[in-house]
């Protein structure tokens, strides 16, 4: 079965790496239009900008600030004229333990509210309003097993902004499904991103990737063909579904 987005547009935030690089390069290679948000790493976003040419437009923003936020969204519908398909991934993860000094504990507790929920929120509620209009419309936020199993005691903020996310999607799909929107929830375990291969390909952390049992950390790829899956409408009663993946490694 051959995944066709030929003629929906779709926002992808933090285009610019990992995760969210390869669902944007595969959205697009299934004939999306793709609005790629980058912040400081344009890039990726420009290699996909060569390579798709008008099919994919790159647009930054710094999603901490709020007003930013709001001319993303205004940028990518001046673009289309409309957008079907929206994927909040773009997220920080810091590291600060609760030993720490407190001014790194809420620095990054307030980076993990500003971006990884405030952000999707704002986006969330922008591209609700918007699909209503139009008669429908999907959005897939990239949320984490941590959300699930909790993390290490220096990313507690990370894990509890994703929990955020599995909580705000569940609500969308919930208040929304009569008016034709669908929200969908992917859960990634470890994944084999330049920000977090370092992390885990240490020799002090082997206990990260032997935790999963399929054996490795999960491709970016395959998070992109979910998304794009889910973009296609091919699996629209699982609205408000979560989707791990992350090689089964639930609660190890």
């Amino acid at each position: 079965m051959k995944v066709d987005l030929e003629g929906r547009t779709i926002l992808v935030t933090g285009a610019s790496r990992g995760i969210g690089a390869a669902i944007a390069e595969t959205l697009l290679e299934c004939g999306a239009h793709v609005a790629l948000h980058w912040h400081s790493e344009p890039a990726a976003c420009d290699r996909l900008v060569a390579r798709f040419g008008a099919r994919a437009c790159s647009l930054r923003a710094d999603l901490g600030e709020q007003a930013q936020v709001r001319r993303l969204w205004q940028e990518v519908c001046g673009w289309r004229g409309r957008l079907d398909g929206l994927v909040n991934n773009a997220a920080v993860m810091p590291y600060s333990a609760p030993e720490g000094p407190q001014t790194d504990w809420a620095r990054d507790w307030d980076a993990c509210w500003r971006v990884n929920i405030r952000a999707v929120a704002d986006l969330s509620r922008l591209a609700i309003l918007h699909f209503k209009e139009r008669g429908g419309g999907r959005l897939v936020n990239i949320a984490s097993r941590a959300a699930f199993r909790g993390d290490l005691p220096d990313a507690m903020h990370y894990a509890a902004s994703k929990g955020a996310v599995v909580a705000l999607t569940r609500s969308i799909a919930k208040g929304y499904a009569k008016q034709g929107v669908r929200a969908f929830i992917i859960a990634p375990g470890w994944t084999r991103t330049e920000r977090v291969l370092p992390r885990i390909e240490a020799a002090e952390n082997a206990h990260m990737l032997a935790e999963i049992p399929i054996g490795g950390a999960v491709p970016p790829r395959e998070i992109g063909n979910l998304a794009a899956f889910l973009l296609a409408g091919l699996a629209d009663h699982a609205t408000g579904g979560t989707f791990d993946i992350n090689g089964a490694s639930y609660f190890h």
